[in-house]
């Protein structure tokens, strides 16, 4: 079968969360599956990384998906197209969106309803968009795949969608995120802390991932245990609010918060690795990859009760509540102070990590791939 893709996150050096998900599942499924044909639909020029094997035909539709309007020219105009071209009998999309104009049977990946949930985080133009096309979407698809029960719940309660029509699909951990020697860790702390060590922070500047409480608790940690600790930022600023920069420009410690914007994987991987504790008190996820990139490193997680995460962390997490400062203050002071604790969160997440694979995503996915294509031959 000729299998088209949306592979328009597919972007080199800027695979972020959804755009990881698409690069690791598609790799190995393109590889596993010679028998197919694979169609994958760029939004701009794509690097040869991405072309994983001899099955696969990269076409570049247009425009650009950069903005709503583009995303509803690219997906409506630019995508129907090629599957008429290339004869596609199936249409996956790795970040969820569909093209409505096609009757190809379509299979999306739909990682959270955090603009059902949470609009207020969202910018205008985009949620507009959200709220008026994933409807259609989730109506349009012939089986729909998410990646938390969380979100299958969230799914199914907003939208009449038979359970047995949803497959959860975790995500997986990228080769490479896993302990390094104190040498090395030496030299990050050097890199980017002066030496000292650090909690970590890693994600999207985004009003969802809580930073302006985990500055505030940064704040009560250091004045608590008089360390000489730093927090390190590892992310795009671009959807930086003003509580962020008003938490960041009042803390007396200031100096001892560091924001780096974008790194590489292969510097991420040893930041990761080199942290005193990953503090990931999310408002809201899907997932959270973070939490299992830390736990292959050895790094005890702070994290949230709540939405995913727990489903993600299990027994091997310091959980947090995320909207008290206090809390996410007294998990930074224990995983510092205590320990015996801390190795004890190590030794669980060594058990917890072994649930979660990229080799296991890509082959559910698969298999809700495989039950369409049995519906449609």
């Amino acid at each position: 079968m000729n299998i088209a893709v949306n592979t328009r996150l597919l972007i080199e050096n800027k695979l972020e969360g959804l755009g990881r998900f698409a690069h690791e599942t598609l790799m190995r499924i393109a590889r596993n599956h010679p028998e197919h044909h694979f169609i994958f639909i760029f939004d701009r020029k794509y690097s040869d990384e991405f072309i994983y094997s001899n099955n696969i035909t990269p076409v570049i539709a247009h425009p650009q998906a950069r903005h709503p309007l583009l995303w509803y020219m690219f997906f409506e105009w630019g995508v129907p197209p090629v599957l008429n071209k290339h004869n596609a009998g199936l249409f996956l999309s790795p970040d969820g969106w569909l093209s409505l104009k096609t009757k190809v049977p379509s299979v999306p990946v739909i990682h959270d309803l955090n603009f059902f949930n949470n609009p207020e985080w969202i910018e205008w133009a985009p949620r507009n968009y959200y709220n008026f096309f994933f409807p259609k979407f989730i109506k349009k698809a012939e089986r729909i795949v998410t990646v938390s029960n969380y979100s299958k719940h969230d799914i199914i309660n907003r939208f009449p969608i038979p359970d047995n029509n949803i497959d959860v699909v975790y995500n997986g951990t990228s080769e490479g995120f896993s302990p390094i020697s104190e040498q090395q860790k030496k030299e990050i702390r050097k890199n980017y802390t002066a030496g000292e060590e650090f909690f970590l922070f890693v994600g999207l500047v985004h009003p969802r991932k809580n930073l302006e409480r985990i500055i505030r608790a940064f704040d009560s940690f250091k004045f608590l245990t008089e360390s000489r600790v730093k927090l390190l930022i590892i992310g795009s600023t671009k959807y930086m609010t003003a509580d962020v920069q008003k938490a960041y420009h009042r803390s007396p410690n200031r100096a001892d918060i560091i924001f780096t914007g974008y790194v590489s994987d292969a510097e991420l991987k040893k930041i990761t690795a080199s942290a005193l504790a990953l503090v990931y008190a999310s408002l809201f996820e899907g997932f959270g990859i973070p939490i299992l990139e830390a736990m292959h490193c050895d790094t005890p997680v702070i994290t949230s009760s709540s939405s995913s995460m727990p489903e993600v962390g299990g027994n091997a997490v310091v959980y947090v509540d995320p909207y008290s400062v206090a809390s996410i203050s007294e998990a930074m002071r224990k995983v510092f102070t205590n320990t015996a604790f801390r190795q004890k969160i190590i030794e669980k997440a060594r058990a917890q990590r072994a649930h979660f694979s990229w080799d296991k995503t890509a082959g559910l996915l698969w298999e809700s791939i495989e039950k369409v294509i049995a519906t449609v031959k």
